[in-house]
C-alpha cells in the first residue's frame, strides 16, 4: 500500500484540508487526557526557567502557546513549521491568546534548521518526528541549536499501535493500515529512537509510556474520526464513500456505547551533553 502522510506535506495542501488540520490539532490540545501528557513532560523538562525555546514542527502553536501561557515561564520561545499556513494560523492563536509577543513564529524545515548553533536551553518536537522522513535528521539539528546542559523533549505516538474495534475483523484492521498510512510517515519511530538518540550523541534523561484509549463512547477519538473524512480521501488511500462509511460507523458504535479506540504514546526527555 502506498503512504502518503498528509501532516508531512502541509506545505502542498489546500488551505480547506489545513483547516481541517488546525481544528483537529486544537481539538486533540483541549483534550483533558492530552493535555495532561503535554503538561507531565513541560513539567519533567523544568522549561520554565528557560529563557529560550525551540519549538519544531509547531503546527499551529499548540506547545508554544501552552508554554507562553505558564505563569512560571519568563522567556520566549521560537516555533517553526514547515507551513505558512499552520504558521499564520498559529500567529492569529497566539493573538487571540495575549501571547503573541512571547512566541516568534518561524516558516522552515526542522531537518535543517537555518538557527544558530547554542542558541536555545531547550527545546521541544511534539508529534512531529513521525511525520518526518528522516528523524536523526532532526535529531542532530535539534543536539546542534540546544545549549550543552540543555533538554531535549521528544514526544509522539506509537503509530504502529493506533487500532479501533470493527465488528468485521478483517475490515477493521484494514482501516487501521489506512489510517497509519495517511496520517504517518513512520509509525515505529518511537521504538527506534533509544538508537536514534544514541547516534545523534544525546543522553535520555527520562521515559515515559503513556495509553490513550477510550471503550464505549468515542470522546478523545472523536475529532480524529471527523477529520479523517477529509484526510484519508487526500491521503490517497481510499474514496470519500468508503471514508465517510467507516467514520459513519465508528460514530455508531460510539453512539450504541460499543466503540473501541488506542493508540499509545512516549514522552523522551533528552539531554545535550
Amino acid at each position: 500500500m502506498s503512504r502518503t502522510d498528509v501532516y508531512g506535506i502541509t506545505d502542498t495542501l489546500d488551505d480547506s484540508t489545513l483547516q481541517v488540520l488546525v481544528d483537529r490539532l486544537e481539538a486533540r490540545a483541549k483534550h483533558v487526557k492530552f493535555a495532561a501528557m503535554l503538561s507531565e513532560y513541560l513539567e519533567m523538562m523544568r522549561v520554565d526557567a528557560a529563557q529560550h525555546v525551540l519549538d519544531v514542527g509547531c503546527g499551529a502553536g499548540v506547545v508554544a502557546r501552552t508554554l507562553a501561557r505558564c505563569h512560571r515561564f519568563r522567556g520566549k520561545v521560537t516555533a517553526i513549521d514547515l507551513s505558512e499556513y499552520l504558521v499564520r494560523a498559529g500567529q492569529r492563536l497566539a493573538q487571540a491568546e495575549g501571547v503573541a509577543e512571547r512566541i516568534e513564529f518561524l516558516v522552515g524545515d526542522t531537518q535543517q534548521l537555518k538557527l544558530p548553533d547554542a542558541g536555545f536551553d531547550a527545546a521541544i518536537a511534539h508529534t512531529l518526528l513521525s511525520h518526518v522522513e528522516q528523524p536523526l535528521m532532526v535529531l542532530q539539528e535539534l543536539r546542534r541549536v540546544v545549549k550543552p546542559g540543555g533538554q531535549i523533549a521528544i514526544f509522539d505516538g506509537d503509530y504502529a499501535s493506533i487500532t479501533f474495534g470493527h465488528e468485521d475483523p478483517k475490515l477493521g484492521a484494514r482501516f487501521d493500515l489506512i489510517v497509519r498510512n495517511a496520517v504517518i510517515t513512520n509509525a515505529m519511530v518511537m521504538r527506534q529512537l533509544p538508537r536514534l538518540i544514541a547516534q545523534a550523541g544525546l543522553q535520555v534523561v527520562a521515559f515515559v509510556p503513556h495509553t490513550l484509549a477510550e471503550a464505549g463512547r468515542a470522546d478523545y477519538w472523536h475529532s480524529s474520526i471527523q477529520s479523517f473524512r477529509r484526510i484519508l480521501p487526500k491521503s490517497g488511500q481510499v474514496s470519500a464513500d468508503e471514508a465517510n462509511a467507516w467514520a459513519d460507523t465508528m460514530e455508531r458504535y460510539s453512539a450504541q456505547g460499543v466503540f473501541f479506540g488506542s493508540c499509545n504514546f512516549y514522552s523522551y526527555i533528552l539531554r545535550r551533553p
